[in-house]
């Protein structure tokens, strides 16, 4: 079925907001960062941007969980891999992760906030117990650890590894008296140092 010219330009323009939407909260973070700033990127008026999405909460939620899902999506495919390691999974979870995090510092936050308003529905939106209980990465986890830990305790800690460090960016910054281009650099360290405790903690289980 062709879209009419009407659906496409609305299509046309929600998605220009997104993308600048996207940018401004990159740039300033959400707090920082005003309707009004949206709609100048996206080269429209205030009253346009309310039209289509009411509020910068209802945006910025948007936002977050098309990169969240964006970034399951990708992860769903290396962890069904059968063709990788389990180090080889550790690493490129770690890496992608890590990365998405640096470009999107808010998406923690956001994260934390949606298991604790809406768990049970934030996870099956993303088939969260699909994408780690069933996946052939648990299924090496399990063969790897013999019986001696349960695997949910490996995912658990890669998760924490990975994500804490973003949540508390500004107070580890603000007590180790780093910047935000050293902070970066540390969590780039991460991406080789995390799959190297995970791989000693599946063998000292």
């Amino acid at each position: 079925m062709r879209r009419s010219k009407t659906n496409g330009t609305i299509a046309s323009t929600e998605e220009k907001i997104k993308l600048a939407a996207r940018k401004v909260f990159t740039e300033k973070g959400f707090a920082a960062t005003r309707t009004r700033d949206i709609a100048e990127a996206a080269g429209i008026n205030l009253a346009l941007l309310n039209y289509y999405f009411r509020s910068k909460q209802k945006l910025f939620d948007l936002i977050m969980m098309e990169n969240v899902q964006l970034f399951i999506e990708a992860i769903k495919n290396v962890l069904d891999n059968e063709r990788l390691t389990l180090n080889e999974k550790v690493a490129l979870f770690v890496e992608g992760y890590i990365e998405m995090l640096k470009k999107n510092p808010d998406l923690p936050l956001f994260i934390l906030q949606e298991i604790r308003r809406h768990p049970e529905k934030f996870a099956n939106q993303l088939a969260a117990k699909e994408i780690f209980l069933k996946s052939h990465f648990f299924k090496q986890l399990q063969a790897a650890s013999k019986g001696r830990i349960n695997p949910v305790h490996i995912v658990v800690s890669m998760l924490g590894l990975t994500i804490f460090p973003f949540i508390a960016g500004l107070f580890l910054q603000n007590i180790t008296n780093i910047n935000q281009v050293q902070f970066d650099k540390m969590m780039d360290e991460r991406k080789k140092l995390i799959p190297k405790w995970v791989d000693t903690m599946i063998k000292a289980g």
